[in-house]
C-alpha cells in the first residue's frame, strides 16, 4: 500500500501504553510503505523497524521539559508534517484532544486511541466539554475493552472499536526465563507481587494497608516493581509500619516477568485502568490474580471473577480477606486460573493486530 500513516507519540515512559505502541507501530509498518512517527524521545528509534520514520527534534534537549510542553512541541512537528503530506492518517496515542483540534484545524483524519477509563479523566467539567467535542471530531476511536466502549457511548454519546492489547505469549515466556539474582522470596512466605508505577492511579496505599493487616496473620513477601512519584511516600508507609522485611521495592526493572515467575500471586491496585498488560501478562506465566473491580478490564480479563478474584476499588479490608483466602485456598481456585488462562485466546497478538490495520483501511483515501 502507498498510503501515508502518521503515529502521534509525543513521549516515552515505561507502562503499557508504550508497549503496544511499539507492537502496534512495528506491525503498522509492514502493512504500509509510508509509516511516520511523531515524537520527542529519540530514543524509540532503537525499537522501531528501521523502515519507519522519525519525525522530532535531532537532539535531546527537550527531553527535560514538562509532558505537556512535549506535547506542544510535538504538536509543531505534527502541523509541519500534516501541511507537508495533506494526504496522511494520523493515528494518536497520547495527547489525544491537543492532536485531534490540530487535525481538524489543518484538515487530516485522525484516529484515536484511548488508552485509559473515563473515570481517570473526566471530573473536571471543562476537560468533560473538550473531551466530548474532540471525540465527536475524531474520524476514528480506538479503545482496548468493551467495557470502555460501552463507557465512551455512555458517557460521550460516541462509537468505537473495541481492539484488544495484542498479547504475545512467546515472547512474554521468552523474557521470563531470563536470569536474575532474587533471594529475597521464601518458601515459607506467600510471595506476592506488584508492578505498576507509583502514581495515584495505581494506588499502591490499598495494598500497604492491606498487606499491614495480614502481617500478623500470615507468612509474606511482597515485591513492588515500578516507578513514579509516590515512591517516598511508599517508603514511609513501609518505615512507618516496620515492614521493611516483609517488603521490596524494586526500581529501573524493564523485564519484570523473571520476578513474576518466581511469585505465587499477582496483585492490582488501580482506581482505573483501560485494558492493564500485567494481568495477561501474568496469566501466560500461570499466576493466581487478585484484581480491584475497577474501570476498565480486570473483570472483562478476568470474567467477572469467574477467572481470578475482584475486591472493591480502595477497599483495603476487602483486599486484605480476600489474600488471606487465596492463602487457605490455594488448590481449590486452580480452577480459577484454569477459567481465566481458556479465556486468554480473545487477546491474541495476531488477531488484534491485524484488526489494526483492516481498521485504518476504512479511513485511508
Amino acid at each position: 500500500m502507498e498510503n501515508k500513516i502518521l503515529i502521534f507519540m509525543p513521549t516515552i515512559n515505561v507502562g503499557g501504553v508504550e508497549k503496544n505502541f511499539f507492537l502496534i507501530t512495528n506491525y503498522l509498518s509492514k502493512k504500509y510503505n509510508h509509516l511516520s512517527v511523531v515524537s520527542l524521545s529519540r530514543e524509540i528509534k532503537k525499537k522501531l523497524n528501521k523502515k519507519i520514520k522519525f519525525v522530532g527534534p535531532k537532539t535531546k534537549i527537550f527531553e527535560k521539559y514538562s509532558r505537556r510542553i512535549k506535547f506542544l512541541i510535538s504538536l509543531i512537528y505534527l502541523i509541519k508534517n500534516i501541511i507537508l503530506n495533506r494526504d496522511t492518517l494520523v493515528l494518536c496515542f497520547q495527547a489525544n484532544m491537543y492532536c485531534v483540534f490540530i487535525c481538524k484545524l489543518f484538515g487530516a483524519k485522525v484516529v484515536l486511541r484511548s488508552n485509559s477509563s473515563p473515570e481517570g479523566w473526566s471530573k473536571n467539567i471543562i476537560k468533560l466539554q473538550l473531551y466530548k467535542l474532540g471525540f465527536k471530531c475524531a474520524d476514528g476511536i480506538i479503545v482496548n475493552s468493551q467495557q470502555f466502549k460501552k463507557q465512551l457511548k455512555k458517557k460521550f454519546n460516541v462509537q468505537a472499536k473495541c481492539i484488544y492489547n495484542p498479547l504475545n505469549y512467546n515472547e512474554v515466556k521468552r523474557l521470563s526465563k531470563k536470569k536474575v539474582k532474587f533471594s529475597f522470596y521464601n518458601k515459607k512466605s506467600l510471595n506476592i507481587i506488584n508492578v505498576a508505577r507509583f502514581e495515584d492511579q495505581k494506588d499502591h496505599l490499598t495494598l500497604l494497608k492491606a498487606i499491614n493487616i495480614l502481617k500478623k496473620k500470615i507468612n509474606f513477601r511482597l515485591v513492588l516493581i515500578g516507578n513514579g512519584s509516590n515512591e517516598p511516600l511508599i517508603r514511609e508507609y513501609i518505615k512507618n509500619y516496620k515492614l521493611q522485611k516483609e517488603i521490596k521495592i524494586i526500581k529501573n526493572i524493564t523485564n519484570p516477568f523473571p520476578y513474576i515467575l518466581k511469585s505465587d500471586l499477582v496483585v492490582l491496585t488501580s482506581i482505573y485502568e483501560g485494558l492493564p498488560n500485567i494481568l495477561l501478562e501474568s496469566l501466560v506465566l500461570n499466576k493466581f490474580i487478585i484484581s480491584s473491580r475497577c474501570p476498565t478490564g480486570p473483570a472483562e480479563i478476568l470474567d467477572n471473577g469467574k477467572g481470578g478474584l475482584l475486591f472493591k476499588v480502595k477497599n483495603f479490608k476487602e483486599l486484605s480477606e480476600k489474600i488471606l483466602f487465596y492463602k487457605k485456598n490455594k488448590s481449590n481456585l486452580k480452577i480459577k486460573l484454569i477459567h481465566a488462562k481458556k479465556n486468554l485466546h480473545k487477546f491474541d497478538y495476531i488477531k488484534n493486530l491485524a484488526k489494526y490495520s483492516n481498521y485504518l483501511n476504512r479511513y485511508i483515501n
